[in-house]
């Protein structure tokens, strides 16, 4: 089992990123708060999570262990399955993530693409206690990202995945000007790549 890897960034997407390591490529799945995190040349390392199914091998990467321990916590939900938890922690932080289920807080984690009222009411039951004894939470309150930080998230990532620093500046100011104050991460990423792909 991988359990991390440590190499040289080759490509990179929105939701992966493909490592040498010793001349071996690894493809591995990623969110898109590993993936704002990632240097933009050079070394890289990862944390790997190593999901073994009939007829793949499929690696999920992490910027720390934090997100990783989140990931195996999300894996085991009934209902909840490996791409859904990237989905999750690419629309909220871990230490967000952790205080809402803490304080059953269901209203901000269906705000996550893909999570319904059901599914939120799943989490915050099977993970709270699970939480608590990994001494996983933020601390408090659910954190809000304030619209400047989010602004700068967006354009980090759009950095990341190519494009110039003021060419991804100018458009995540644009996008998150009349966009909801509701708007994930992952959302306004979308909706950024959506407004650069326009002739």
């Amino acid at each position: 089992m991988i359990a991390s890897l440590h190499g040289t960034i080759l490509k990179r997407d929105m939701n992966s990123v493909v490592i040498d390591v010793g001349g071996v490529g690894y493809q591995v799945a990623i969110s898109l708060n590993t993936l704002e995190r990632l240097p933009s040349e050079g070394d890289v390392f990862l944390h790997v999570a190593t999901i073994v199914r009939e007829n793949s091998l499929e690696l999920y990467g992490f910027h720390d262990q934090q997100e990783k321990r989140i990931f195996e916590l999300l894996i085991s939900v009934s209902g909840i399955g490996p791409r859904t938890s990237l989905t999750i922690l690419s629309g909220i932080s871990p230490e967000s993530f952790c205080d809402a289920v803490i304080i059953g807080d269901t209203e901000r984690l269906t705000r996550i693409p893909g999570i319904g009222k059901k599914s939120a009411e799943r989490l915050v039951v099977e993970l709270r206690d699970k939480v608590l004894k990994l001494g996983l939470s933020g601390g408090g309150e659910p954190q809000f990202r304030p619209e400047e930080t989010l602004e700068q998230d967006v354009a980090s990532s759009l950095v990341a995945l190519g494009y110039k620093d003021r060419e991804a500046a100018r458009v995540a100011k644009k996008v998150l000007k009349n966009a909801s104050p509701e708007i994930t991460p992952a959302e306004a990423v979308r909706l950024a790549l959506k407004e650069l792909m326009k002739p």
